[in-house]
């Protein structure tokens, strides 16, 4: 009988009163989660920063100096590692509340794939967030020897801090994409044959989608167009493999 009815019009259809609060209890629950999680981070963000600056810039081979300028920009520098550190360590919870959030979209025997989804959305974004962590050697060796000799290296430490979470969380929500894909073809919002028909568009809008979410040099660009592609291209087969289920 149609699956049921289109499955009960999909458990019937949430007014957007409903939706609008379903949102906001969503959001609440995720930034208490935050919170939670971005409290211990918060007492040890100095072992946190120096590790990031051993990694980073020790792997690059640059000999940079981080400096602050302002009196209470080291406090701030400890709230965002704090933040950050705690996006990553509740990145399960939130990816889960997220995906639950358009779970009414799906039929019921579909609703199953919420956790699995969930899961795989944190393994991708810890996936993108070590992958930047790989490349940002590369990017700084580039950017520190481009004036080698010339000018000194000395980086504000807000700002430093800035380039590395754009970079972290740019490669953490570009590996996303398959996830994307595998949930709107099983929604039936996209199938393979629109990913394939739209390639030359999704180029360009990948290349600019890299430019404003990286630093403004050519290669930290490159190094997240090139992953995208890669799976853009995954995403494609996802979805063919999906709809053909189907």
């Amino acid at each position: 009988m149609t699956k049921t009815v289109d499955d009960n019009a999909r458990s019937k259809e949430m007014p957007l009163i409903a939706h609008i609060e379903e949102l906001r209890n969503t959001l609440i629950r995720c930034s208490c989660v935050l919170v939670i999680c971005a409290i211990p981070c918060g007492f040890y963000w100095k072992e946190i920063f120096n590790l990031i600056v051993n990694h980073s810039l020790h792997l690059s081979g640059s000999s940079v100096q981080i400096i602050y300028t302002a009196p209470a920009e080291s406090v701030i520098l400890s709230i965002k590692i704090a933040i950050i550190c705690g996006l990553i360590l509740a990145s399960p919870i939130i990816f889960q509340q997220a995906w639950s959030f358009i779970s009414p979209a799906l039929y019921k025997r579909e609703k199953f794939l919420v956790l699995p989804t969930a899961l795989v959305s944190t393994l991708c974004f810890l996936a993108g967030v070590a992958f930047s962590c790989y490349t940002l050697p590369l990017v700084l060796k580039f950017l520190t020897e481009f004036a080698a000799g010339t000018i000194e290296p000395f980086f504000k430490v807000d700002e430093y801090l800035g380039f590395l979470i754009r970079l972290a969380l740019a490669f953490g929500f570009a590996f996303q994409l398959p996830v994307v894909a595998f949930v709107f073809s099983k929604i039936g919002l996209i199938d393979h044959k629109f990913l394939i028909r739209n390639f030359r568009y999704a180029i360009v809008i990948i290349f600019i989608l890299a430019a404003i979410l990286t630093p403004p040099d050519v290669l930290s660009q490159i190094l997240l167009a090139m992953p995208l592609l890669v799976l853009y291209g995954l995403s494609i087969l996802i979805s063919f493999f999906v709809r053909r289920k189907k």
